[in-house]
């Protein structure tokens, strides 16, 4: 090849690339596919899962709205393949992860990190991965879609209140659509935690003040943090005592304890300083949400 050609060919490389960049939308998804458990396969069938999830998650339009590269939904998504069931058919876990910048800071938070242990799926190497919003005809696009929701609805509600709504809606579309396909994770009955009862808790009114928190956490706390310290701590304290509400009226429900499990250590480190008196009551909050990790929540009181 000729420099001449090596130069075409190069642009046409960062042309594509930029346009497919831009294409992305909403979503910057890392995604990645481990089955270090499964023999007997060729690699190269994980790969192209790899390369085909990426694309579905990244390239797809997700809304109607329109993002700048620096307003894409940071995420992660860690597919683990345990077991070849069939040629085609396989089953594992899903580790799904959200972040959301800090404003005036390099720093991001994790809005979600959860593990799905209910993911079977059937994969043909090389086949289009395909969704439809009103039938599932494709278990491991429907649960991937599911998240992408669970995902968009939690970084609107961190940006204004309540403004996951039409998102958390769509992921519960996805369940109702669900229910006949067979696989586990989308019907109530099966266990208390699956993403059926994710998305109820997401829309069921009865958490209204759960998702209240999550604004009033990040837009009032963390996003204040760089020009107020004290400020945006309390304000922090305050979405703590909306989240402490809630867990009165339903203990133990899925969506508290996903926002405790995301910000655990966040929160430790925020209210090991500032006033002795928020620090305590911050600590004896948590202490009674979490009850599992309460000796951690010393930690506060102790510097």
């Amino acid at each position: 090849m000729n420099i001449k050609s090596f130069r075409i060919s190069s642009l046409a490389f960062v042309f594509y690339f930029l346009a497919f960049q831009l294409s992305g939308q909403e979503i910057n998804c890392q995604v990645q596919v481990s089955a270090r458990q499964v023999e007997g396969t060729d690699r190269s069938t994980f790969e192209t899962l790899q390369k085909a999830l990426y694309e579905f998650v990244n390239a797809r339009k997700w809304t109607p709205y329109t993002y700048g590269v620096e307003e894409r939904i940071e995420a992660s998504i860690l597919l683990t393949i345990n077991e070849q069931i069939s040629p085609e058919k396989f089953s594992g876990q899903l580790n799904v992860v959200l972040k959301r910048p800090v404003y005036k800071s390099n720093f991001n938070t994790t809005l979600l990190n959860y593990i799905d242990k209910d993911v079977v799926f059937t994969y043909v190497e090389n086949e289009p991965l395909e969704f439809s919003e009103n039938t599932v005809d494709n278990n491991l696009t429907a649960i991937l879609a599911f998240y992408i929701n669970i995902f968009l609805g939690l970084d609107g509600d961190s940006f204004s209140p309540l403004g996951g709504t039409p998102y958390f809606e769509r992921a519960e579309a996805i369940v109702q659509s669900a229910q006949n396909t067979g696989e586990a994770g989308w019907r109530s009955f099966e266990k208390q935690r699956n993403r059926y009862w994710l998305s109820e808790n997401f829309s069921n009114p009865i958490y209204r003040l759960v998702r209240e928190s999550i604004y009033k956490y990040h837009l009032q706390g963390l996003d204040n943090m760089y020009d107020n310290a004290e400020m945006g701590r309390n304000a922090i304290a305050e979405s703590l005592k909306l989240l402490a509400q809630a867990n009165k009226e339903k203990p133990g429900a899925q969506i508290i304890q996903l926002i405790v499990d995301a910000k655990r250590d966040e929160l430790i480190q925020i209210f090991s300083e500032g006033a002795p008196n928020t620090r305590a009551e911050v600590a004896n909050i948590l202490k009674e949400i979490d009850p599992a990790n309460g000796s951690r929540y010393n930690q506060m009181l102790s510097r």
